[in-house]
């Protein structure tokens, strides 16, 4: 196991009716004007946006509103809620919504208090320290942006491609995330199954690795993707089941807060991949992660077909019969075979991406990777981001 230091100091609000406790927690934690963050009609077209005034009201706290984040959220945005901002004088951001929300809110926090261009902590890949508070209201678990220092900005402003750029630090760890499962029951099955496939893909991303000696995380992720294996059909064909919505957003929330992932050496390869394919074909970030994660399982699981059989044990039941490839190879059929039957696409034809395109995604995905090299468990070059995109593309 790796040397670590881990904070999190967010505070969760989990359980039903928690979202009426919006102005207390604000109260709690200082705010005096407020800028409530939010998507489309959704959360208003069931109530919750006028809960949540409501609840901000009681309190005496002013607020002012912001809504229009999109999936995949975009810059434009960020710089409207950044300029609104700093003109109203706010000095607290409740997003309301799930992970796109969310991290808009997170970019217009750190651009508040950044010296520049917003756009420069991503180009830059410099860490954010400091940012307004921010707290969350969750809708849609999936992200985990409501407990983890992390977000993901599309730039789509300019002549050039959209770029879909990651960054993040300590000072935008959400300071209070409130987690209601009730408020998922209304997610249409597609929506539910992009964040079930968002949730493992962290989990995997950590748990893939080249580090020893981390029995203890291993057995957490293993145990974390069991859960969430159970639930998530249950979800789906049973939206108003309290006990599996709960364990899903639970899960959702320690996939990508980090705890999951001390000690160790995380990858995040597939993520950068998947993440030209929603900056290029506008797709939700978990059917994108649907087609990509199995291909990338095929192609690096002989680096170490040890952890792959084990997972295949562990977490599909596999029968360990002495064969470790073949172990390894059930072990990626039973998790492209999960996403499918959750709804979710597994390869480029079922969510409109083209093969010929794959030059295009490898041109941009080497703009944003670090000396054009992605992952850990096994360190990528561009060309075998290539070979994973074909895989996909199968």
């Amino acid at each position: 196991m790796q040397n670590f230091d881990f904070k999190r100091p967010t505070e969760f609000i989990f359980g039903k009716d928690t979202q009426t406790r919006a102005g207390e927690m604000l109260t709690k934690h200082g705010a005096s004007k407020v800028l409530v963050h939010y998507g489309g009609g959704s959360v208003e077209r069931s109530g919750l946006l006028e809960q949540i005034e409501a609840s901000i009201k009681a309190c005496g706290i002013e607020f002012i509103k912001l809504g229009g984040v999109v999936p995949n959220p975009e810059d434009a945005l960020v710089y409207e809620g950044i300029k609104l901002c700093k003109k109203e004088n706010v000095d607290f951001i409740l997003a309301v919504g799930g992970g796109s929300v969310i991290d808009s809110a997170k970019a217009i926090a750190a651009g508040v208090l950044y010296d520049g261009d917003f756009w420069e902590l991503f180009e830059k890949r410099i860490p954010v320290e400091a940012a307004l508070p921010i707290g969350c209201v969750l809708t849609i678990p999936a992200a985990g942006s409501e407990g983890s220092p992390n977000v993901v900005i599309s730039r789509v402003a300019g002549d050039g491609p959209v770029q879909k750029r990651g960054g993040g630090g300590i000072g935008i760890v959400p300071t209070f995330s409130i987690l209601n499962p009730e408020l998922c029951y209304t997610l249409p099955a597609y929506q539910t199954a992009c964040g079930v496939v968002d949730i493992m893909a962290h989990i995997f991303e950590r748990y893939f690795t080249n580090t020893k000696g981390v029995e203890l995380t291993d057995e957490l992720c293993e145990a974390a993707l069991r859960v969430v294996i159970k639930h998530a059909p249950i979800a789906i064909n049973e939206p108003t089941n309290y006990n599996a919505r709960a364990n899903i957003m639970w899960a959702g929330t320690i996939a990508h807060n980090g705890s999951l992932g001390v000690g160790r050496e995380e990858d995040w390869a597939s993520h950068a991949l998947e993440h030209e394919l929603s900056a290029l074909y506008g797709v939700a970030h978990g059917a994108g992660l649907a087609v990509i994660f199995p291909a990338w399982m095929e192609f690096v699981h002989k680096h170490d077909l040890n952890r792959f059989a084990y997972f295949a044990k562990k977490v599909w039941g596999v029968n360990d019969c002495g064969n470790k490839a073949e172990m390894a190879s059930k072990g990626i059929r039973a998790t492209r075979d999960f996403f499918a039957s959750l709804g979710m696409p597994i390869n480029f034809e079922q969510i409109g991406a083209k093969k010929e395109d794959i030059d295009k995604l490898v041109k941009v995905l080497a703009l944003n990777s670090t000396n054009r090299q992605l992952g850990w468990f096994v360190k990528l070059s561009m060309d075998d981001a290539r070979k994973i995109y074909e895989i996909a593309a199968q």
